[in-house]
Formats: structure tokens, sequence, C-alpha cells
């Protein structure tokens, strides 16, 4: 195991109150389910709002804020967490997930709400049986994660390829693709995750509830990402 996790030293704060791993644990996925479902509840409101929708989408500048206030939230959640305090963290990350389901909106707007469902339950039944993989295989996935890794980094060069190409062909690869990496990359979180929170039980209760955040965020974007390779294949349009 690592020395220290996310820029924290496990071993700092001998006679601070601790947390439990099983309390850690239920966290995670307490916060993961809260995100997706602040993201689900926005796109939904987004949709029936037909001013807002117009508005976020007919202006290329807001389109572009968004995205480029997503990236800028994640980029310091994941970089700057332990500079933060743990309810302005809390806050980033609930923000984070209004601006994606913004900008899911647009996606989900294509589709009928049936196979939406649909796509979430078999994104949902994919993710669980992924991360009990996760959680309960003997074996180390380190070297599957970075395969994998590496996989991720070729789908979004052949991604922004196609966006030039246009192919059809290299569309339905680079879903099929993503589907495989998100699975993989899920199962590998959820172990990494495990290791992490259990080095967690030795740290100060805020620096836990941090490390705890961080993994809710990398598994939400997941299911996130799971989804929406998924809805490629399952999803029915308008």
């Amino acid at each position: 195991m690592s020395e220290n996790i996310y820029g924290y030293d496990p071993a700092r704060s001998d006679a601070a109150p601790r947390i439990a791993f099983p309390a850690l644990m239920q966290k995670v996925y307490t916060w993961m389910t809260l995100a997706l479902a602040i993201t689900a509840l926005t796109a939904y409101v987004t949709i029936q709002n037909e001013g807002l929708f117009y508005a976020i989408f007919s202006s290329k500048l807001i389109m572009w804020g968004l995205f480029g206030g997503e990236l800028l939230l994640v980029t310091v959640l994941s970089s700057e967490i332990h500079r933060l305090s743990f309810p302005v963290a809390g806050l980033l990350f609930a923000l984070y997930s209004v601006l994606n389901g913004m900008t899911f909106s647009a996606i989900l707007f294509l589709y009928t709400s049936e196979s939406i469902a649909t796509t979430f339950l078999v994104t949902a039944g994919t993710f669980g049986s992924m991360s009990l993989i996760g959680l309960f295989s003997k074996r180390d996935l380190t070297g599957m994660g970075r395969f994998f890794f590496m996989m991720l980094i070729g789908l979004i060069i052949a991604t922004l390829v196609n966006l030039f190409m246009q192919s059809t062909a290299l569309m339905w690869i680079c879903s099929m693709a993503g589907v495989i990496i998100f699975s993989g990359l899920t199962a590998y979180d959820t172990q990494k995750m495990k290791d992490v929170l259990q080095q967690a039980e030795q740290m100060e209760q805020t620096d836990a509830l941090k490390v705890s955040l961080l993994c809710s965020l990398e598994l939400y974007l997941d299911f996130i990402n799971l989804f929406l390779y998924l809805l490629r294949f399952l999803g029915d349009r308008e």
C-alpha cells in the first residue's frame, strides 16, 4: 500500500477520532447515489423548462461555460481537496452534479423515457456486478486498471478524430470500447476504493470523509460514462 492517499498521511493523526471502514463504504455509495439523483433531477427540470433548455443550448458561450465549469470542478476536487473544508468539497461535488445534469438534458432529450429507464437499470446491474468483483476479487486489479486507463486515452483520441471523420463504424466501435472500459474501471476503482478506505480508517475524521468523497466522485463518473455508452445501444430516439 502507498504511504499516503490523495495527499493524506493515514498515520498523522493518532489521537483524532476515526471512522470505521464499513461506515466509510456506506458514505461513498450514499454520496454517489445522491449525486446521481441530483444529476437526474436537474436534467429532468431542465428538459421540462423550455425557456431554460433553449437558453442553455442556443448559446455556445453557455454550453462551453458548462463544460469548462465541470472540468474545473473535477480538477479542483481531484487535486486540491486536501486544501478545502469538507462542507466546501461536498458543495462542489453537488454543484458538479447539477452542471452535469444540465449538459445531460441535451442527450436525454433525444431518447424516450422508457429506453432511458431501461438503460439505467442495465447500467445499475452492470455497475453493481463489476463493483462486487472489485470488492471480493482476491486478484490485484492494478494492472487491469492501468490497461483500461490506456484504453481510455485511446478512446478519447478516437472520439476526437471521429468528430472530423463522422464515421458510423468508428462511432459504434468507440461505444463498445466505452462499455468495456468503464465496466473494467468500475471493478478497478472499487478495489482501489476498498484499499484506500481501509487506510482512511487511521485518518482524522475530516480527512477520511474527504477521501470518501473522492471515491464517490470516481464511482459516480464510472456510472455516468457507462450509462452514456450503453444508451447508444439501448436508447430509442424520440
